[in-house]
């Protein structure tokens, strides 16, 4: 028997190799499809992302892209370490296609030991570095339920921000594997809430009781059109109430001296992935975007119209280089909304680097970002003194990059018109980083391991005159 393999190698993915010279016309037929590796994963969750099935034809010439394709969507689950793709040729032009995969750990009862604020810089540079703004509690997460990709969340949460949470996703409820579900439900109650911002900065107040007590709830439909396409329809409802002292510090809190706001919402998403791996991508493209109505009756005391778009491209270069790039855009109307509800640069993930420590608030931006980067480090390490097999693989990779990002924001009209209370003169605030371009460039380097963990060291110069080191422990987008 003449064996056929498309080596699939790499955490990252690589190059297939076929050790057959034959003629690359030659059509092949599957005969099987074997699965090895998995003991809690289902079958049909590995074969739900294979693009050849049992019976199928395919070109030799094609086989190989085919078979990278099925490791990365086979990784993108998230559920394995590694993932191989092996087609094994039998006579007569049919082949076997082996999969053999190991399985990551997925029970995590995980301390929360964590900064309150967006990220690192923020409570170092903004806040002090207080050790009371640290959120402190348990986070239970249950991967990959019954064996069928199923996540169960629940988190209690105490410190600077009292939040309780629990939730449970579905991806597929049907045969064909194409719907899923989730259901949310979360309770906060912080006795430290930013109830305004200047000068582009949270204000913060701290007080003996809860300042603000918000309970909500959400249901979420998932359409998996194809390996590619997903499409979400969510709708919920929010109860939020304050204590008169942040109405006091911010008439405009929840707009018109409110003490609660109370509105139902329903947004639709869609995703089109083609990226190798979705938590550090280094080829491919994605295209993104949601539209979002809060405020739909029962109640609801407000009315806001948003929409999100973005495009992000990565390209692998020669000599282990990298470029990628990121668009994207936001729009809300009307402009005139309460301050709890203000979103903008800063939030979402959506910020130019450099500006880490400041929140643009706005109701319509557009952000560029750009990343050259070299891979300077790979290795993987098998420690086998670990108990957990689960636990014992152990890849690290290094990148050195450079930068460049780019934004535009509108003020919001409230900030444009704000008068100071003591003398009543118009005197608008946040204009520093609004109604003008800001950019940036910087040097780096991220470290990308087990698990996803993707850690990010910065060096960021601002065409705003200012610098400074940054670090972060997520993905740049």
């Amino acid at each position: 028997m003449l064996a056929l393999i498309v080596g699939l190698w790499g955490m990252l993915g690589g190059d297939a190799d076929t050790l057959v010279t034959a003629d690359s016309s030659r059509i092949l037929t599957v005969n099987r499809i074997l699965i090895i590796g998995n003991k809690t994963t289902k079958d049909r969750i590995i074969l739900r992302e294979l693009t050849l099935k049992a019976g199928d034809t395919i070109s030799f010439k094609r086989l190989p892209h085919e078979l990278l394709w099925d490791k990365r969507k086979i990784y993108n689950l998230r559920l394995f370490h590694t993932v191989s793709v092996t087609a094994l040729e039998l006579p007569d032009n049919r082949l076997d296609l082996l999969v053999e995969v190991a399985e990551r750990w997925y029970i995590w009862p995980i301390p929360i030991f964590e900064l309150s604020d967006r990220n690192f810089s923020e409570w170092w540079n903004n806040y002090g570095h207080d050790p009371s703004r640290i959120n402190y509690g348990l986070s239970l997460t249950r991967f990959n339920c019954r064996g069928r990709n199923e996540t169960l969340t629940l988190t209690a949460q105490f410190g600077f921000t009292q939040r309780f949470d629990l939730s449970y996703r579905i991806p597929y409820i049907d045969r064909k594997q194409k719907q899923g579900l989730a259901f949310s439900f979360d309770y906060t109650e912080p006795k430290n809430l930013a109830y305004f911002t200047d000068n582009h900065i949270l204000q913060y107040f701290k007080y003996t009781k809860p300042l603000r007590i918000s309970t909500g709830g959400a249901i979420t439909y998932f359409y998996r059109k194809s390996f590619f396409e997903t499409h979400a329809l969510q709708a919920g409802y929010r109860n939020n109430s304050i204590n008169y002292k942040i109405d006091s510090l911010n008439s405009n809190y929840f707009g018109q001296n409110r003490l609660s706001l109370q509105y139902g919402f329903i947004n639709y998403s869609f995703n089109s992935e083609h990226r190798d791996i979705v938590q550090y991508p280094l080829h491919g493209y994605q295209v993104a975007g949601y539209i979002s109505q809060t405020g739909l009756g029962f109640g609801s005391t407000v009315s806001i119209l948003e929409i999100g778009l973005s495009y992000a491209k990565h390209i692998e270069l020669p000599h282990k280089f990298f470029l990628s790039n990121y668009t994207g855009g936001y729009w809300v109307m009307p402009t005139n909304q309460p301050y709890a509800l203000y979103s903008g640069m800063g939030y979402r993930k959506q910020y130019v680097r450099g500006f880490e420590k400041y929140v643009i608030e706005t109701p319509a931006f557009v952000l560029n970002k750009t990343t050259l980067k070299k891979r300077i480090f790979y290795r993987v390490w098998n420690m086998r003194g670990l108990p957990k097999e689960q636990l014992q693989y152990f890849p690290l990779s290094v990148y050195l990059k450079a930068y460049t990002d780019w934004g535009y924001a509108q003020n919001y009209p409230y900030y444009q018109n704000y008068r100071d209370i003591l003398t009543n003169q118009l005197q608008p605030i946040n204009t520093s980083f609004t109604n003008t371009v800001i950019g940036s460039v910087g040097m780096g380097f991220d470290f990308y391991s087990a698990y996803d963990i993707v850690i990010r060291t910065e060096y960021s110069i601002t065409n705003q005159q200012h610098s400074g080191f940054f670090l972060s422990l997520k993905k740049e987008f």
